[in-house]
């Protein structure tokens, strides 16, 4: 007799989603940030799919896991059929001005909402949904499209759109600049742990060598902007997010600016197009080019470091 292959029971939909989430952002907590469950939560209903599969999708240990070749060969279909079914599901469910965009948490509060009032406006139509994009992602499932800062290779996709150049900069309240005039890079150091390598970045970017030295560190960037704004120290910054600032005499800047290999860009989900969608790039890109030079980067001399 042959085997009724139609009969064998497909693994939980729960379980598939948690795994696709866990391969495609590379850890369990972007996962459970991204499915709105607790880490524990997604390790559990992995373990449960591998037991239903027979087989390992993950191998190495917990901070450095891997796809096994099983793993590789289930992940392509899984995320093209989820995003199919997010797709339909945005189709039956909007009217077409619906527009769901999953943002940085810092972008959206530093730069973003400021300023939609004015989309708003433009755009009275458009009914703009907003979601906190996890710092190391690059899509969100349901999600028309996400913002946030990318390399600029990245800006090479077809579904990438710039709108502001990245440059970096140090920056302090004026009280600590005039503190610390000779040496600013004595100030306390700040830092953000969804940008944990500004500070190394910024010392490639100027070539400067930077001593060891503790750093505060802040769950997010606009927090660290809050904390270089009372004083508290000194912290690596795109200029986007401080130009307001920086122009209102509340941050100051004693370096100036030097060009990243980075933007501030629209990243559109495989498939999505609407009229809404188009408006909301074309206003990023017009918005974008609304933000003014920023400070030319200039040593100052002598720079103490030690």
């Amino acid at each position: 007799m042959f085997e009724n292959l139609t009969s064998a029971p497909l693994p939980s939909l729960n379980a598939l989603r948690a795994f696709e989430a866990m391969a495609r952002t590379g850890r369990a907590t972007l996962a459970a940030q991204e499915l709105n469950v607790t880490h524990s939560a997604v390790s559990r209903q992995v373990k449960a799919l591998e037991e239903t599969l027979g087989v390992r999708l993950f191998t190495g240990p917990k901070h450095r896991l891997e796809l096994t070749e099983a793993g590789r060969g289930l992940l392509p279909a899984l995320t093209g059929a989820f995003d199919q079914i997010a797709t339909a599901v945005r189709q039956t469910r909007s009217s077409g001005e619906d527009l769901h965009v999953a943002v940085n948490a810092s972008i959206s509060v530093k730069w973003l909402i400021p300023r939609l009032s004015g989309f708003a406006s433009a755009h009275p139509s458009v009914r703009l949904h907003l979601a906190e994009l996890p710092s190391h992602a690059t899509s969100y499932r349901g999600a028309h499209a996400v913002v946030r800062m990318v390399p600029t290779s990245r800006l090479a996709d077809p579904d990438a759109t710039s709108f502001i150049q990245s440059h970096l900069g140090l920056v302090m309240s004026p009280a600590l600049a005039e503190r610390f005039a000779d040496h600013p890079l004595k100030a306390p150091r700040l830092s953000a742990q969804t940008h944990q390598q500004g500070w190394a970045i910024w010392a490639a970017l100027v070539g400067m060598e930077l001593p060891p030295s503790p750093e505060q560190p802040f769950a997010h960037l606009h927090f660290a902007i809050d904390a270089a704004i009372a004083g508290l120290g000194v912290a690596v910054m795109p200029w986007p997010l401080v130009a307001d600032y920086v122009r209102s005499g509340r941050l100051v800047a004693p370096f100036g600016f030097r060009k990243a290999e980075s933007a501030f860009a629209l990243l559109a989900a495989p498939g999505a197009s609407s009229r809404a969608l188009d408006q909301f790039r074309k206003w990023l890109v017009t918005e974008g080019g609304k933000t003014p030079p920023a400070p030319v980067y200039r040593p100052l001399k002598p720079v103490a470091t030690r």
